[in-house]
């Protein structure tokens, strides 16, 4: 394993001690980390590479960054909601998504941290090496 995914494995694992405190079960934590990372990688996509994004700006990522407490966890839960309705990808990905991080305070930690790495500058191995 490279140095670069371990970092980003030993750095997905202190997401997932987060979740482990909010009292999310070891079989959710890739679900969980799923959705944000995705929400996430799609904002990487527009701001970085100029894409077109298939998520509404109300419902990306920067949306979440702008929010805490309760306005922060029911706004995330009207994201998964709202992407998981209709036809297409996007609502195929989110369809029956839930939140279950129910510390809205754990919820933003979890934003923060994602946000501070660059998703789509990694090269595939390190994104195997996150799956496994």
């Amino acid at each position: 394993m490279s140095n670069q995914s371990s970092t980003i494995v030993q750095r997905l694992w202190n997401y997932c001690n987060v979740l482990r405190d909010d009292g999310v079960s070891y079989g959710d934590y890739v679900e969980q980390l799923t959705y944000l990372l995705f929400l996430k990688m799609a904002d990487e996509q527009v701001r970085q590479l100029g894409k077109a994004s298939a998520i509404p700006d109300e419902l990306g990522w920067p949306s979440l960054l702008q929010r805490d407490g309760d306005d922060l966890e029911t706004h995330y839960r009207h994201i998964l909601a709202e992407l998981g309705a209709g036809s297409g990808l996007i609502p195929v990905i989110f369809r029956k998504a839930q939140n279950k991080i129910q510390d809205p305070a754990k919820l933003r930690r979890l934003i923060s941290l994602i946000d501070e790495e660059t998703w789509t500058g990694l090269d595939i191995d390190v994104k195997g090496e996150i799956y496994r």
